[in-house]
């Protein structure tokens, strides 16, 4: 029986500038960065305690970088994480409120379309 959602993969153009924005801009925990082949790498990123990770990944015909869109990220304090994006230089939209969350949307490097809520429950 299928118990959890293990890894997502993100289609990126440079491994390691994406490896930069995950882990330097969001604050994911770097789990893993190891060649799988002469030309491919495993870069391996996920939120702190998070059962759930990334992996950005280059090699996939079918995943251009930048064609992921909906992946949602959560956080309890969306409105100091907000800030912290804007501190770096990260622009979102103005943070919006829906029945299910408040959230703002973002990009990272090459477009690929980012969620940022804060649900209450």
């Amino acid at each position: 029986m299928i118990n959890r959602l293990d890894v997502v993969s993100i289609p990126v153009s440079d491994q390691d500038r994406a490896k930069a924005f995950y882990r330097d801009v969001l604050g994911f925990e770097e789990l893993a960065d190891q060649k799988m082949a002469s030309e491919m790498r495993w870069v391996q990123l996920a939120p702190q305690g998070s059962a759930t990770s990334v992996t950005l990944v280059t090699w996939f015909d079918s995943m251009p970088a930048g064609s992921l869109r909906g992946l949602v990220l959560h956080t309890p304090t969306l409105d100091d994480d907000v800030a912290a994006l804007h501190s770096k230089g990260v622009k979102t939209s103005e943070i919006m409120s829906a029945p299910w969350a408040r959230y703002v949307t973002l990009t990272d490097p090459d477009g690929n379309g980012l969620v940022l809520q804060q649900r209450d429950r």
